[in-house]
């Protein structure tokens, strides 16, 4: 129940105000309960993220369905090695998403370098290039560590307001 109360002026003209918790937390529900992924898998953890799509993760019990556009899409999974061909589609695709959005790295490529942190052509880490809200550790993670990260997206998502401009971490990109 929202709790309302009038507030008297000077001039007798009334103003209503009303907590809007109870409206954050359904908004933040439906959203929760309804992530679009976009399909960003780079190297071996976009097989990873594939195999958490299937029948034994199943993404489908979180409402979570892929998306091949980022205008349909409010969570972006970055599975795998970002060389720096690639990095400037990466923050054009994450440019062309909608707001509210989000970004998950999956695995030690995409979350430092990983095993190729000493090549000239591999970005160390996402965040250098977009900024990111859940890092998912592993080489390859397992799925279970990928459904662990979408749970961890779910709780930013509930813990926004509507109203609020939505904070984003900080990136090396301008």
């Amino acid at each position: 129940m929202a709790i309302t109360r009038i507030v008297q002026e000077g001039s007798g003209a009334g103003v209503l105000l009303t907590n809007t918790n109870h409206f954050d937390d359904l908004v933040n529900l439906a959203r929760k309960n309804s992530i679009h992924y976009l399909l960003f898998g780079l190297a071996c953890c976009g097989i990873e993220l594939m195999q958490t799509g299937g029948p034994r993760a199943d993404l489908d019990r979180f409402n979570a369905v892929y998306r091949a556009s980022p205008r349909q899409a409010d969570l972006m999974i970055v599975a795998g090695t970002l060389s720096y061909k690639m990095a400037e589609r990466a923050r054009l695709l994450y440019d062309q998403m909608a707001e509210p959005k989000y970004v998950l790295a999956m695995g030690s490529c995409a979350n430092c370098g990983g095993l190729f942190q000493c090549s000239y052509a591999v970005v160390k880490g996402v965040d250098k290039i977009i900024p990111v809200d859940v890092y998912v550790p592993g080489c390859p993670p397992r799925p279970e560590a990928l459904t662990e990260g979408l749970m961890r997206i779910q709780d930013i998502m509930m813990s926004e307001r509507w109203w609020q401009e939505k904070r984003r971490p900080q990136s090396g990109a301008k």
